[in-house]
């Protein structure tokens, strides 16, 4: 999750702006519009200071917190071709999306860090448990 924070903190403040959300929104070309990507900021911003702080965004998709429909929403901004499953490939594609340089090489061994069942994707479950557990990588 932190991770995912990072990447979404473009200036690396230490918290996430408005224009960082929308701008990662649109780079993930998800058909948000700007009234629905400020509401979506309004909800994880808990204290209502004006930024998404780490704890903010644990808690959003802290275990039990999210709704399986969020967390199917989410879910699909990875799943490029919808057949219910991320590939390594999928995954490389957001995250370059996303201004990150990584491998297919390095993609596929995130997938397989995740992947419960060894058919070398990440289904819906194993994103579930992805998103919900919380450890200290960076």
């Amino acid at each position: 999750m932190k991770w995912v924070f990072e990447k979404f903190d473009s200036n690396k403040d230490g918290k996430i702006s408005v224009q960082e959300y929308k701008a990662a929104a649109k780079a993930l070309d998800r058909g948000m519009s700007d009234g629905e990507a400020a509401k979506a900021f309004e909800l994880m911003d808990k204290d209502g200071d004006g930024f998404i702080e780490l704890n903010e965004l644990m808690e959003m998709f802290g275990e039990g917190s999210m709704k399986e429909a969020e967390m199917k929403k989410a879910f699909e901004v990875f799943d490029l071709n919808g057949d219910g499953k991320i590939s390594a490939e999928e995954l490389s594609q957001v995250l370059k999306r996303l201004g990150e340089g990584c491998s297919l090489s390095a993609c596929r061994k995130m997938v397989k860090g995740v992947d419960g069942n060894g058919d070398g994707f990440i289904d819906f479950n194993e994103f579930i448990t992805m998103m919900t557990t919380t450890n200290n990588e960076a």
